[in-house]
């Protein structure tokens, strides 16, 4: 018996190795399928190289992206410091007096007061980056020997290029998407605790809310979504067809969808021809193509929509035949526009500082902020222009690029060889 056990004892053995070694013999030849197949395709996809994004960035690309952000994000951090360092001490009375929490100061007020003025100061901070740590490499030599390794400037400019492609891809996510949320919870702060009060009232507002129809409130207030003393005309053909009439509307804030009204102590006239009928209610749910954004306007109310609620709201204003949509359309264009500059302002500032000079980058500094606040003023008279003088919205936003572009070239040309 103890025989028969051992043997049987032996032969599981025996199956179990046999198992394995076949296992490892059917990795071993799939491995070396694998290999041949791919020894075989590799001529055919030696073109792959050419799309990966990091066969044409060198260690000298990786060397100059490495300065250029890092001084990028070093200089926001030293001028934000010291703005918020100065905008504390000035608002700090306001705090105090207004009981502000230090929660609310610091994630609602700070942590969007940030980015915003980061974004919005991103082409200076883009223009001084350029021209301190070029000009560091200028007065270094090694520029000089970049150049006598046979780079040619339009070469060098390439990792210049690429950070601008990574900086204005950060600059347009954040003014379209992310910076429009954090200033509606900034804007609250300010009215709570900085006592800066939002319009929240309308008064006497007539709106075309579609085509044919006009609506009028005589009183609006926006801190309950109510209106007082409603109507709402349609029209066909240029005769009045429906007149409708309420003491009170107010906004459903909990629906699903948009547009949903609830009329109180309403009455409906309708024309038929000669006759006309007469319908009258306590209270009435109703769609009315309009929203309490269309009928109060805040100062920096363009600012609070992202980019997409800013087209969208843009059209409609269109649609309806409104003439209060220039700033809106301004803030469109330039938050695109403003994402070009920074390859502008590169472009001149690498004209201008790569070249050694004995007076060190003092004057390529001084030069530098003189030309960015240039190009924000500009920016601010554009729009001026734009919202006062008729111009053309997009044509007032990139009037600075346009200007610039020309700067960026002659300084292009005129840089060493």
């Amino acid at each position: 018996m103890e025989e028969n056990g051992c043997r049987q004892h032996e032969k599981k053995n025996i199956t179990v190795a046999n198992a394995i070694k076949k296992y490892f013999k059917i990795i071993k030849n799939g491995y070396q399928t694998a290999h041949k197949a791919v020894g075989k395709a590799l001529p055919y996809m030696a073109w792959l190289r050419y799309v990966n994004p990091l066969h044409y960035i060198t260690r000298l690309d990786r060397y100059i992206i490495g300065k250029f952000i890092g001084t990028y994000f070093f200089a926001i951090l030293l001028i934000i410091s010291i703005s918020i360092v100065f905008d504390f001490n000035e608002n700090l009375s306001k705090f105090t007096e207004y009981h502000a929490p230090w929660k609310a100061i610091v994630f609602d007020y700070y942590m969007n007061f940030v980015p915003y003025f980061a974004n919005l100061f991103s082409p200076l901070f883009v223009f001084i980056a350029v021209i301190f740590f070029t000009s560091k490499m200028a007065a270094g030599s090694e520029i000089i020997s970049i150049m006598a390794a046979g780079v040619s400037f339009k070469r060098m400019l390439r990792p210049y290029m690429i950070s601008c492609v990574l900086i204005s891809v950060l600059s347009f996510c954040l003014s379209a998407y992310v910076i429009p949320h954090g200033t509606v919870i900034r804007q609250n702060f300010d009215s709570l605790y900085k006592n800066n009060k939002k319009n929240m009232s309308a008064e006497n507002v007539q709106l075309q809310v579609d085509k044919g129809v006009i609506a009028y409130i005589q009183h609006y207030d926006n801190k309950l979504k109510r209106g007082y003393g409603f109507c709402l005309d349609k029209f066909e053909n240029k005769k009045l067809i429906s007149h409708m009439s309420a003491t009170e509307i107010q906004y459903d804030t909990i629906s699903n969808s948009k547009y949903h009204w609830k009329a109180t102590n309403w009455k409906i006239r309708e024309m038929r021809g000669m006759r006309e009928k007469i319908t009258s209610g306590m209270q009435l749910d109703t769609l009315i193509m309009m929203e309490p954004i269309d009928l109060v306007y805040s100062k920096g109310q363009q600012e609070t929509f992202t980019l997409p609620e800013l087209s969208d709201y843009i059209s409609k204003q269109i649609n309806r035949g409104s003439s209060n949509v220039v700033q809106y359309q301004v803030e469109y264009h330039k938050r695109i526009a403003a994402s070009f500059a920074s390859f502008i302002l590169t472009i001149i500032g690498a004209s201008l500082s790569s070249r050694k000079r004995k007076g060190g980058m003092g004057m390529y500094l001084g030069a530098g902020l003189a030309l960015s606040f240039m190009y924000i003023m500009l920016q601010t008279i554009s729009a001026t222009f734009a919202i006062n003088a008729g111009t053309p919205p997009m044509l007032a936003a990139w009037v600075p690029n346009i200007l610039f572009a020309v700067v960026a070239y002659l300084c292009y040309r005129k840089a060493p060889n």
